[in-house]
């Protein structure tokens, strides 16, 4: 394997004045949850809101004067184009990032707040590594991969080291998935100080390309990819990172977006943690019930914590749907006095909480002297929508859940 623990601690020595060592946070609510004592490695804390830096500042600072001189350009969704950015600002380099057009505002404008010149193009991050890879060409710059790099692996395998240093003792390692660069790094950090120690990979459904793979025995690049967390968006393995989880990685597992949502909300109101998509994903993988055993240490790393806040909005809306906290029912109810108040009684009697309520009296579906009622109220889990449910019913309800 050309990437050695050498390389990595090599690593770790140019980056101790640069980066963060960040907490490793137990978690009360995953391990009653898992019947494991779970731990959450925080590069939501790291320099930059990712665990990118690591491999980025590595790279950088590696360089030759003549690659320094013609200045440094990269591909990425967000988190490596921050890392980039900012250890090029560190080191005085010219910085050019190319990301998609629909790159998060808050991840773009940070980027250009680190001193980078921004590119826009493309739907994907293999779009815009397609256009850094034409600009590469024509400019002379040097290319700064995200995760297909040897030194990049080996900056991003210095938490790997981390996590064994502050729990020598641990059985398992969680990590999310994209290009692949943090859980080699990973992987061959931590099993060379414990070779029990098993490492499991998630990646979201919807930009699977290491399950893909491995499915196939075959690097294979996907057609398209669509998911929330835009920091593992992507189509196809890294050449280097498919070699180690081929040979060091135990499993990969899947996981949905109402998943991910769902961990995103859990890590904000019982963790107090904020958490991107990518990050959400490792936690996601646990919640699902993927984990073989119970009674293990396991850490799952929360890869970073950049997220734009509109999209954080409307996540926390499908996460609370998803975990059962938020529910909209659609009935008719006889166009009367005192209709209404039946139906909002049935809700209050339930120990739910109404967020909204409207009526209609004209509609396709209507006949006369029925009105339409749509209502929205806050719920405690499943088993509280079943109840409110159950109350409708017994009034002779019919009603639509939306």
């Amino acid at each position: 394997m050309s990437i050695t623990m050498d390389a990595i601690r090599e690593a770790r020595e140019r980056l101790q004045p640069v980066i963060e060592r960040t907490p490793l946070d137990y978690s009360q609510t995953l391990s009653q949850l898992t019947g494991n004592h779970i731990y959450l490695k925080l590069e939501n804390m790291q320099r930059t809101g990712s665990f990118k830096i690591r491999g980025a500042y590595n790279k950088i600072s590696t360089l030759a004067k003549k690659e320094r001189t013609a200045g440094v350009i990269a591909a990425s969704a967000g988190n490596h184009a921050q890392g980039v950015a900012y250890a090029a600002r560190m080191l005085g380099i010219p910085c050019v990032i190319v990301m998609p057009e629909a790159a998060s505002l808050s991840k773009v404008e940070a980027t250009r707040g680190y001193g980078a010149q921004i590119v826009l193009y493309g739907q994907s991050y293999d779009d815009a590594y397609a256009k850094a890879c034409e600009l590469k060409d024509d400019t002379g710059m040097t290319f700064i991969h995200a995760f297909d790099d040897e030194r990049i692996i080996a900056g991003q395998g210095t938490l790997g080291l981390e996590l064994m240093e502050q729990l020598p003792d641990l059985d398992a390692v969680i990590v999310p998935i994209g290009g692949g660069g943090l859980i080699a790094g990973i992987a061959i950090a931590a099993k060379a100080v414990n070779p029990a120690v098993q490492i499991f990979g998630v990646e979201a459904s919807g930009a699977a390309c290491f399950r893909t793979s491995l499915d196939r025995h075959e690097l294979t690049s996907l057609h398209s990819v669509s998911t929330i967390a835009d920091g593992i968006a992507v189509k196809r393995p890294g050449a280097l990172p498919w070699e180690t989880v081929r040979q060091m990685v135990d499993d990969v597992w899947l996981v949905e977006e109402e998943d991910i949502a769902r961990a995103m909300v859990l890590l904000l109101e019982r963790s107090k943690v904020l958490s991107e998509g990518a990050g959400a994903a490792a936690v996601a993988g646990v919640m699902r019930g993927n984990l073989p055993w119970r009674g293990k240490k396991v850490a799952i790393v929360l890869s970073g914590g950049n997220v734009d806040v509109m999209l954080l909005s409307r996540i926390i809306e499908h996460g609370l749907v998803a975990a059962g906290r938020h529910a909209r029912f659609v009935t008719m109810v006889p166009d009367l006095p005192g209709s209404l108040a039946t139906l909002v009684t049935a809700v209050a009697q339930a120990g739910a909480n109404i967020v909204s309520i409207e009526h209609h009296r004209l509609g396709q579906a209507l006949v006369l002297g029925q009105v339409e009622v749509e209502l929205a109220a806050e719920t405690r889990n499943e088993a509280h929508i079943q109840e409110l449910c159950d109350r409708f019913r017994a009034l002779g309800y019919e009603f639509q859940m939306r």
